[in-house]
């Protein structure tokens, strides 16, 4: 590999790890949620609120992310986004208080926007023929963060199972939520002190006029015969917008007729690749795995092979992103998630719910299990519905604390198909809209605005994921797991015919090609 490609995969890896940390937060929540619910005896909506206090973080974060970015680079957003991580992860661990816990969880969500700026940076520092591989490891990044957080999960499960003394000792077994959550703090002190390796990004050195700067950090990345061309485009593409750089004037170039099909795409694609329910199955892997009958401990290890499944098939994106080109892996990803979204409402309608009288005898962990009886022999065609008699029968804290043991023993369905819609639906997300809209984000803005519109779009991207984390909890005791997955099937597909017909393909071409070719469509 040569160096300057050695230098730009290495500052595009250190940069990407903000994905890691997004990845590790997001996913570490799934395995305490059956926890917190019990310690701070949380409803489906406060239990909402907990898991997407960062969600309401990140918005707030946007708002400000573009003016950040642009006034003291990219660089200086990006190191105050890891200090942000750690201060979350400490407050996180040790929450006294529901309260506590979700102001800790929403200061973490000022740090989500390392998405997105991590996304502009790598674009501004990867050479073309890279760009698509090197702004998807941030994607890569996020899998792996995932994935660690299950294992972490799974592994300190197994430790309290195994009764060990210096488990008591350490507090495992009473804290268990807290240890999950406190793990995030070493990999965000070890990103912060490697982010102080990387260069200031020379898009934004032109951006602010410092030329001299920008062929220096330029000279890392392509050979010296390049740098003059590479200045000259990206001064090109600055002159051709307005020499007022307000905000006013960057969002009213936003919304000006040559960028109308570039909002369109962007639009599109912010809102249905959230629309998915993707952070649905994430944050709440334990709670949906539960859905199948398989019990609370067997969910975690199953919540491994989201994980792996997410992993692989990101890796696999990102080789194929640069050869096989974004059109045809967002368009024909988004048809195989509406497909796998269908295939998981489809086996959860056909899911029915019967409590038996030996089933009864057997959940001597449930106080007065004899309460049941009312119920024994019934069959309820819904998770709704039998979800409700259980509330009626047991009390709101027995049937939700015990929930996953009583759909255990009482639910009859095809659990394998289920899990391989389910793990057909990760993977589809993964491919194809998980990484690649990041890598049209990079792309598709000049860099006149897109220090603005970046962070601008990603809000739009973050309201809905709120949205999605907010209220799925409610939407299962409300509607039931079917509709919902169906619900979000019918929205994608309607994102999928908008943006058959509007997006264009960028493989291989300069952010300045792009433009043109986005103004002629």
């Amino acid at each position: 590999m040569g160096s300057y490609k050695k230098n730009a995969f290495t500052y595009a890896t250190i940069v990407a790890m903000g994905g890691f940390l997004f990845g590790l937060d997001a996913a570490l929540i799934s395995g305490t949620t059956k926890f917190i619910s019990k310690e701070f005896a949380l409803s489906s909506l406060e239990l909402g609120t907990v898991v997407s206090a960062p969600a309401w973080g990140v918005l707030l974060a946007l708002l400000f992310a573009g003016w950040v970015s642009n006034r003291f680079g990219r660089k200086r957003a990006i190191q105050i986004i890891a200090i942000l991580y750690i201060i979350s992860a400490v407050s996180s661990a040790f929450a006294p208080s529901y309260i506590m816990l979700v102001i800790a969880r929403f200061l973490g969500g000022l740090a989500f926007t390392s998405i997105s700026l991590a996304s502009m940076y790598i674009g501004e520092i990867a050479p073309q023929k890279y760009r698509g591989k090197l702004v998807s490891m941030i994607q890569i990044n996020i899998v792996i963060g995932l994935s660690a957080a299950y294992f972490i999960n799974y592994f300190i499960i197994d430790l309290v199972a195994s009764g060990a003394d210096w488990v008591s000792e350490w507090g495992l077994d009473t804290n268990t939520w807290r240890w999950m959550l406190g793990t995030e703090i070493l990999p965000a002190v070890i990103w912060l002190g490697l982010l102080f390796l990387v260069p200031r990004s020379p898009s934004w050195l032109v951006f602010q006029n410092r030329i001299d700067e920008a062929k220096t950090t330029l000279r890392k990345l392509i050979p010296e015969s390049e740098v003059e061309h590479h200045i000259t485009d990206m001064q090109e593409s600055l002159n051709k917008s307005s020499d007022d750089r307000s905000l006013k004037a960057q969002f009213k170039e936003i919304m000006g007729k040559p960028m109308r099909v570039t909002l369109i795409i962007a639009l599109t694609i912010a809102i249905a690749q959230q629309a998915t329910g993707i952070n649905a199955i994430l944050f709440y892997a334990q709670t949906v795995i539960e859905q199948l009958g398989i019990g609370s401990d067997a969910s975690f290890l199953q919540a491994i092979w989201i994980g792996l499944t997410s992993v692989i098939f990101t890796i696999l994106g990102l080789l194929l992103v640069d050869k096989l080109g974004r059109r045809p892996l967002i368009i024909w990803g988004m048809v195989w998630i509406v497909a796998s979204l269908g295939l998981c409402s489809y086996g959860f309608n056909q899911a029915r719910y019967t409590v038996s009288q030996e089933a009864v005898a057997e959940m001597t962990e449930i106080p007065n299990s004899q309460r049941l009886n009312a119920i024994v022999g019934v069959e309820y065609k819904s998770d709704v519905e039998f979800k409700s008699a259980l509330r009626d029968t047991l009390g709101e804290d027995d049937a939700r604390d015990f929930s996953g043991l009583l759909i255990q023993k009482s639910a009859s369905l095809n659990a394998m198909l289920i899990f391989f819609a389910i793990l057909s639906f990760i993977a589809a997300f993964h491919f194809s809209v998980g990484p690649v809209m990041w890598v049209l984000f990079s792309e598709i803005f000049p860099i006149s605005i897109r220090g603005i519109a970046i962070p601008a779009i990603t809000l739009i991207t973050s309201l809905v994921s709120m949205l999605v984390q907010q209220f799925f909890p409610w939407q299962l005791d409300k509607f039931g797991i079917s509709t919902t997955l169906l619900v979000y099937a019918i929205i994608v597909g309607i994102g999928l015919i908008i943006l058959f017909k509007y997006l264009v393909e960028t493989k291989g071409l300069t952010i300045e090609e792009i433009q043109a070719k986005l103004q002629k469509k």
